[in-house]
């Protein structure tokens, strides 16, 4: 998927509106974000650095142990915005942990999104000697128990190389650290993760070695099937990580994180101004965090998975930055929403009080309606 490139001088200039203009946000703000020391987290912190230097706002970040504790928040109105992750789209697709008949399918919407220079993918232990995703076929490879981001994107993996769960040895996990670790231990041969992250370096440094997993851009069967179960994904050329460097970039995917999210229903003109001091203010915080440098203008990807709020809309076509195509695009994934929401109020309807029938129920529905509105269910 394209990023935006187009009239970047003039979108990038922060002098556009002049820094002295006070924003229309209150002075107390709120967001949810990953766990204390994350990336994620230390990117949302240093945003709020900038508020309070440039406009006296107070940004209080609560950090969340899961995809649930980070939504919540916003879904019950205690926090304006979240610096999620990819769950994002399995919350405004209902699917996974929000196919609970407790959360359904949310109206979820996007102000912009931090796409640094690292890559989401697959490494295994250097001494394997494994060197493609078809040669995992027969290896333990690792799944993390309640963590769709992770155990999806690595079953989008495994299909780059034309497997499944089925053709590997599955070794349960608790947790990501704890899955990292057993490939440091020897007890898995690959991990998926964030190609910067702490643990990938551990393994960079241990008797192991580390190895990412190529999937090359221009073997197109390999990412037909990739984005047929991980359709958030985006190719990337990875400068940064564990044994990637400028000079040995790693070919294969990424998604955005941390993306900052709003619910439809959240005011139009505090996103405006939300997105438009991170933008103009982006020197700010750009170096407090290595991902930090995703968050610049030409790193924003404005036709992913998930819609833009109206304000946050209003803001990037108000520079420049948002095309027609790009308009089209989100009306598309807003008609999408329409249908899950109408589908999910369907299967209430049919007042199922068994849990995991109206689970299964919804999952079921869900398919048949987006089939017939046209758009593809992904998982069935």
């Amino acid at each position: 998927m394209a990023s935006a490139t187009l009239a970047v001088a003039m979108c990038l200039s922060g002098s556009a509106f002049g820094q002295s203009e006070q924003p229309e946000l209150p002075r107390q703000m709120a967001w949810t974000a990953y766990n204390l020391g994350t990336t994620g987290y230390n990117q949302a912190v240093a945003i709020g650095a900038m508020l309070r230097d440039r406009y006296n706002i107070t940004l209080r970040v609560i950090p969340g142990q899961n995809d649930v504790s980070r939504l919540l928040p916003l879904d019950t109105g205690r926090v304006q915005f979240s610096a999620n992750g990819v769950a994002t789209y399995f919350a405004q697709e209902g699917m996974f942990q929000f196919a609970d008949p407790q959360w359904g399918p949310k109206p979820l919407r996007l102000l912009m999104s931090s796409n640094g220079l690292s890559n989401q993918a697959v490494a295994v232990a250097a001494d394997t000697g494994v060197t493609s995703f078809a040669e995992l076929r027969g290896r333990r490879v690792p799944y993390v128990r309640a963590a769709p981001a992770l155990n999806v994107s690595m079953e989008a993996y495994l299909a780059c190389g034309g497997l499944t769960w089925d053709d590997v040895e599955r070794v349960d996990f608790p947790g990501y650290e704890a899955m990292w670790e057993g490939v440091i231990n020897g007890d898995v041969d690959a991990a998926f993760g964030t190609t910067v992250s702490g643990p990938t370096r551990r393994l960079e440094a241990s008797p192991r070695g580390i190895r990412w997993l190529p999937a090359p851009h221009d073997d197109e069967a390999c990412w037909q099937r990739m984005l047929a179960i991980g359709p958030y994904f985006n190719q990337y050329n990875a400068t940064r990580g564990a044994g990637i460097s400028d000079d040995e970039p790693h070919q294969a995917g990424t998604y955005p994180y941390p993306i900052l999210i709003a619910l439809e229903s959240q005011d139009e003109a505090t996103v405006y101004w939300m997105t438009r001091v991170i933008n103009e203010n982006f020197d700010d915080f750009k170096n407090a965090d290595p991902g930090a440098i995703g968050w610049a203008l030409e790193s924003q990807v404005f036709n992913w998975v998930v819609p833009y709020h109206e304000g946050a809309v209003r803001y990037w076509r108000e520079i420049g930055a948002w095309t027609d195509e790009y308009e089209a695009h989100n009306q598309s994934l807003i008609r999408r929403q329409a249908v899950l929401a109408d589908a999910w109020a369907e299967v209430e309807g049919e007042g199922i009080d068994d849990r995991d029938a109206f689970m299964t129920r919804w999952q079921q529905l869900r398919a048949e309606r987006l089939q017939e509105a046209g758009f593809d269910p992904v998982w069935h």
